[in-house]
């Protein structure tokens, strides 16, 4: 069910974009889900390394072992960062864990652009079957290495671009957490008397917009007079930054803070104000008592999944975007084991487990989430009653790409937002 998409950004957002954005990004087509076991393992020490392959190199290329499927990761930030990266190493973990016959390494930290393409090139000529790239900006340098090397396999992870040969693209649809999430923030204000929460948002891509929308839509859902501000940081770590604008939205008036970054700074900056964060990608930083939750990544099925098709030959290179119903997401606090934080509202716990029920069994998504009536904060109508989006809509601004048009598109904030819609153009 895989498909090949070339994806054209619109004429407002361009190659800006594609040179700002890290870990994650816009195009994604529909794909059927994969399925698995959610479980992960603990925390590894980092794959061996050695000498860099290339003169000049700061980067350790490791080495593959002889027997296995060697599959190789390239990290944007370092392996134990507490949140999007940390993510990814511990869904390495989970393959080495349960596919004994495949090895895992991993280079960390690699900046994009022409650094990346040398850490990949170098990673293929080393031997390894299969290499996977887990921040936006590697898509390019990726593509370029991928036709040099025919017979290894090259999937990107956030990406929307593929040669249909040998290199793909994955991504999920972490906005259906982020709306369930939204609904414990939005009744979080609400018990507080303090209607207003916060989003810190990374770059003015579509996947910024799709994920602050579906979480705006969430605290409409629990807190109809509920406000939602934004700060916008442009990057995707940066525990100084993210704690800044968390601070700046706290002071602003909100009293919950969702991020779209790497760390949960935010939830340090709550906890000094004496109020509430959501943090991201990674299940263990939700540590703090002003903690409600994290929406996570749960990789390790994900990637099994992916690395088994290609050691059997049956992978195709196209793209990938899976929703909660894979195994792929979760919601710290109401997984299966899990309580619920201290601070997140007795009355509206009945509601999120039954919501989250409903999505890990398929019947909510991304799809129902996004179904008119929904305006925008200028009193337009953006989608019609009775009407879902479309996963060109999810992916896209508008018009979208010649065949996969999108109508609705995501440029747009929801009606209860305050911020303006920034600027994507230099």
């Amino acid at each position: 069910m895989f498909r090949n998409k070339i994806f054209i950004i619109t004429t407002l957002a361009l190659a800006a974009l594609l040179m700002l954005a890290a870990c994650a990004t816009p195009a994604q087509p529909t794909a059927a889900p994969p399925t698995a076991a959610p479980a992960q393992p603990t925390a590894m020490p980092p794959a061996p390394t050695q000498a860099p392959a290339d003169s000049g190199s700061k980067f350790q290329i490791p080495e593959i072992e002889a027997g296995k499927y060697n599959v190789a990761f390239v990290y944007i930030g370092p392996h134990d960062d507490g949140g999007w990266t940390q993510a990814h190493d511990i869904g390495r973990q989970y393959v080495e864990k349960q596919m004994p016959d495949v090895h895992t390494a991993y280079v960390e930290l690699v900046p994009e652009g022409a650094e990346a393409e040398q850490v990949i090139r170098s990673l293929a000529r080393k031997g390894f079957n299969a290499i996977i790239a887990t921040s936006f900006g590697y898509m390019d340098p990726m593509l370029a290495v991928a036709e040099e090397f025919p017979d290894i396999k090259f999937l990107h992870v956030s990406g929307y671009k593929s040669n249909g040969k040998n290199f793909g693209n994955m991504f999920g649809a972490m906005e259906t957490i982020k709306y369930i999430a939204g609904m414990i923030a939005g009744a979080r204000a609400k018990a507080d008397n303090k209607p207003q929460v916060g989003y810190i948002a990374t770059f003015p891509i579509p996947e910024e917009f799709r994920l602050g929308n579906a979480f705006a839509l969430g605290v409409q859902k629990t807190c109809p007079e509920c406000k939602m501000d934004v700060r916008w940081i442009n990057t995707w770590h940066d525990p100084v930054k993210e704690k800044d604008a968390a601070a700046s939205l706290f002071d602003g008036g909100a009293q919950v803070v969702m991020t779209g970054a790497d760390t949960p700074a935010n939830a340090e900056a709550a906890k000094e104000r004496g109020k509430w964060a959501i943090t991201y990608d990674y299940e263990g930083n939700c540590k703090l008592d002003s903690c409600l939750t994290t929406m996570y990544w749960n990789w390790g099925p994900i990637y099994a999944n992916d690395i088994k098709q290609m050691k059997e030959g049956t992978w195709k290179a196209g793209s990938e975007y899976f929703d909660a119903d894979s195994g792929g997401l979760g919601l710290y606090g109401f997984m299966e084991g899990q309580k619920p934080q201290p601070g997140v509202p007795a009355d509206v716990i009945p509601l999120v487990q039954q919501t989250l029920k409903d999505a890990l069994a398929g019947k909510v998504n991304r799809f129902t989430i996004f179904t008119g009536p929904i305006k925008d904060n200028k009193g337009n109508e953006v989608i019609p009653a009775g009407v879902s989006i479309t996963q060109a809509d999810v992916d896209q601004f508008k018009p979208g790409a010649p065949g996969f048009e999108a109508k609705y598109g995501m440029y747009w904030w929801n009606e209860n937002v305050i911020a303006e819609l920034p600027k994507l153009s230099q």
